[in-house]
């Protein structure tokens, strides 16, 4: 049987797996809170597998190997700043925000607990969040299409177009039916593929080059500081800065609303423990596996002769070389399924962002089944524009995630913690905060000088001015509310007094 036909068998088994979960969360769901936050009812390892994968992206796959790949351990820095901001995320902003979001008016979106939290009532905070999420989710959306498309060239040889097309009605047709459920039950699957591909390829590959010894041998024949995490070199000015912007990676989490929103629907708070512990030990094999792919493939490809054109492609390439074409085809699934699930929670959290915070604010009452409807279409309609502009993608996966990544992180990550553990803040300040932080990362995305001779990633500056800018307004701004206390006390003391033994 030839090989592609293994392989389409893979991702047909696949498509039909994700396609009848969603099925099956579709008539789970009958309300509009059911399609947006699945009733706050995830169990600890739904919510920690799903926000693992909804977060790792395409880029665990496919930019992070690339990037070890090309440039050697010096990338990992970011494995490293991303594995410390989850575990933080997870640790103290996981409990109290599952308390606060339901203390706060029961609030389904990051922007309606922005609003509740600091009993906004110009709506201008809930609104611009709102707005913020549609605008950087359909640059992410649109980068993971662009994985879509760059899989499908190397997997089957097919057009760029015809990728992408394919992985976007797919992702459309569970998440459309299936809603927040549907992403979140699917992402458990879909997690667990890519933890196991990227276990499985980079140890059959050392096997396949002759021994671990033989394949870091190969290794040092092609570059000696590939294996240097601070690139082989006396640390310099520009090497630190690299290190820090890739560290800076962490700060992103606190303002992922993908990721966040899986704490709103935990069944309690209590989940929170167990799902750190099980969404860490993931995440911390998971990116273990993609720095080893990056490594060993540099020594596999040196030691086989075989040729690499695209680093980005490294997982992929060695899968086909290496294993069965069935099993290959499962691997190549993998990668898709790490696209698939951040897409899914993006057009997830962006419809809600579009139907809580937009369409309720300005428009009339509306039927629950009303407002799914305007939800599926909002989900539709941030997909074709991702489409849009991932027809002439500019730049790699990595950069295009890392872009979208910033914009989020400087906007709301600062809000967020500032809303869980700081009295004082106020609509004004937060409003201010969140609109400085989102200009400072386009402005700096741009126009962003260069320090010592290296870029500085633009969440740096991003979440530092908005820090700043938010304290100070709202230092000027900030006027006792007795009720506004109360509330920020229950939410403490439910988080607190609800919370698992940690260990």
């Amino acid at each position: 049987m030839p090989e592609q036909t293994f392989q389409t068998i893979a991702l047909v088994v696949y498509f039909a797996v994700m396609i009848g979960i969603g099925y099956y969360a579709y008539r789970q769901t009958s309300d509009h809170e059911g399609y947006m936050l699945a009733g706050r009812q995830l169990p600890p390892w739904t919510a920690a597998l799903s926000a693992g994968a909804s977060d790792m992206s395409g880029w665990l796959m496919m930019g992070l190997p690339g990037a070890i790949y090309a440039t050697g351990l010096i990338e990992a820095w970011i494995a490293v700043g991303l594995t410390i901001g989850a575990y933080l995320n997870w640790k103290f902003v996981a409990p109290r925000l599952r308390s606060y979001t339901e203390v706060a008016q029961n609030s389904i979106t990051i922007p309606s607990f922005f609003e509740n939290r600091l009993h906004d009532t110009s709506r201008a905070l809930r609104v611009a969040s709102g707005a913020i999420v549609l605008v950087f989710f359909t640059f992410y959306v649109s980068s993971m299409l662009v994985a879509g498309g760059e899989f499908f060239q190397l997997a089957f040889g097919g057009s760029y177009l015809t990728g992408m097309l394919l992985v976007a009605v797919v992702t459309l047709a569970y998440t459309m039916i299936g809603g927040f459920l549907g992403a979140s039950l699917t992402d458990v699957v879909q997690g667990t593929m890519m933890m196991l591909a990227l276990v499985i390829v980079p140890v059959i590959a050392v096997v396949a080059a002759g021994g671990p010894s033989a394949t870091l041998a190969g290794v040092r024949e092609v570059d000696p500081s590939r294996l240097s995490l601070v690139g082989g070199e006396a640390l310099s000015a520009v090497t630190v800065l690299g290190i820090i912007s890739a560290l800076a990676w962490g700060l992103g989490y606190f303002g992922q609303p993908h990721i966040i929103v899986r704490f709103m629907a935990m069944r309690d708070v209590a989940s929170a423990t167990s799902a750190r512990r099980i969404g860490i030990s993931w995440m911390v094999i998971s990116l273990l596996g993609a720095v080893a792919c990056g490594i060993v493939g540099i020594g596999f490809f040196h030691r086989t002769g075989a040729t690499l054109d695209n680093p980005e492609l490294v997982v992929l390439a060695m899968s086909q070389i290496l294993l069965h074409p069935l099993v290959a085809g499962f691997v190549l699934a993998a990668v898709l399924a790490a696209i698939m699930s951040t897409v899914s929670s993006q057009l997830i959290v962006s419809s809600s962002a579009f139907v809580e915070d937009l369409y309720k604010v300005f428009g009339r009452d509306t039927s629950p089944r009303t407002l799914m409807l305007l939800g599926r279409l909002c989900v539709l309609a941030v997909a074709v524009i991702g489409g849009v502009l991932a027809l002439n993608p500019s730049g790699t996966i990595l950069e295009l995630v890392g872009f979208a990544w910033a914009g989020f992180g400087a906007s709301f990550g600062p809000a967020v913690l500032l809303c869980l553990f700081w009295r004082r803040l106020t609509n004004w300040g937060a409003l201010a905060g969140m609109l400085t932080g989102a200009v400072t990362v386009f402005v700096w995305d741009f126009y962003g000088p260069t320090i010592a001779g290296a870029e500085l990633y633009e969440i740096i500056p991003g979440f530092l001015a908005n820090l700043l800018v938010a304290v100070v307004v709202s230092r000027a701004t900030w006027v006792r509310d007795e009720e506004m206390e109360r509330e920020f006390d229950t939410a403490v003391e439910l988080a607190e007094v609800k919370k698992a033994p940690t260990a």
